[in-house]
């Protein structure tokens, strides 16, 4: 009995007209997953790459009667107004000291204030002591501009009327004087921006295993051993991106912190002209888009040559710690 049951089975197995199932492929499988993914998509493409036909312009002698395809071709002459001129140089000079002073100043300034904000076990205080800093990033650069000005006028300045003054110095215009902007400028970025560095790096420290830092402390290790053994290693990978990043806008200035803090000054052009101040300052004077437009196009190549080096060399100390 059990050899014809065996029998039978083997014969249906063996069957070449049974109807097999058919195997999805790939896309129905993950069909609810490129949907989800789809709205981002289409965000991407157009608001990201549909924008980029507009590189054309800065090839262009942009005529707004023929509009843009009209136009006639200008090749490479919209280029050179910002190498050609006297202030190429500074302007240069400028835009990459300011953002590499800012991303310095940012990284170590950041990563101290979350290790601090970490130690702050008190719930409530915390979450005060995380909003007190994180306000001045909400704060517009016109704002920002005249909370300066409160500082620094020569009229009524805190600095001037309060401390300079009463302790028998003259006070100093501030707004005249180039050489002082070499360091307020960072002061006021770091202001600004500090608190957004640290939130970011707040978030990752409540993250690590808090069981490292316990078999540290009965090893007898301090705090200052831990933030240097633990802490700061974990924090390695996300320290990279970040960094990449911001040596990606290297080429790129915050127009307000250039131009609304130190009131438009002519006086203070030798430190506070950057390129995109001199791009604005340049279209207001000739209005010639193509020529703005050679300018940021200029800045983002830079910038992403920047990146690829960047990420290469990291790519050589420590593979695993790479954007990409």
């Amino acid at each position: 009995m059990s050899k014809a049951v065996a029998g039978q089975s083997a014969a249906k197995i063996s069957d070449p007209h049974e109807v097999k199932p058919k195997k999805m492929s790939y896309f129905s499988q993950k069909k609810a997953l490129y949907f989800m993914l789809l709205p981002g998509v289409l965000y991407l493409l157009l608001n990201n790459y549909l924008p980029m036909f507009g590189i054309i312009i800065a090839f262009k002698k942009i005529n707004y009667t023929d509009g843009i395809w009209g136009s006639p071709w200008a090749g490479l002459e919209n280029f050179k107004y910002l190498f050609a001129t006297a202030d190429a140089w500074t302007i240069t000079r400028n835009t990459l000291l300011y953002n590499a002073v800012f991303i310095i100043l940012n990284l170590v300034f950041g990563v101290a204030i979350a290790i601090l904000l970490n130690e702050v076990k008190q719930k409530l205080m915390s979450k005060f002591y995380q909003s007190v800093v994180f306000l001045p990033y909400f704060l517009s650069m016109v704002v920002v501009g005249y909370v300066v000005l409160g500082f620094l006028s020569m009229e009524t300045g805190f600095i001037n009327k309060s401390i300079l003054e009463p302790l028998g110095f003259e006070g100093i215009d501030w707004y005249s004087e180039s050489s002082y902007w070499t360091l307020i400028l960072p002061i006021v970025n770091t202001w600004k921006y500090v608190g957004y560095s640290s939130v970011i790096y707040l978030a990752a420290i409540v993250g690590f295993d808090q069981e490292l830092y316990e078999a540290a402390t009965l090893d007898g290790a301090s705090k200052m051993q831990q933030f240097r053994y633990i802490t700061i290693p974990l924090l390695y990978p996300l320290i990279i991106i970040t960094t990449l990043l911001a040596i990606g806008r290297i080429f790129y200035s915050d127009f307000g912190l250039f131009y609304q803090v130190p009131l438009n000054s002519g006086t203070l052009f030798p430190t506070t002209n950057v390129i995109d101040t001199y791009v604005y300052r340049t279209f207001l004077i000739n209005g010639d888009i193509g020529m703005s437009s050679a300018a940021g196009l200029y800045q983002a190549i830079v910038g992403f040559v920047l990146i690829l080096a960047s990420n290469m060399l990291v790519r050589r100390v420590s593979k695993e710690n790479a954007l990409f």
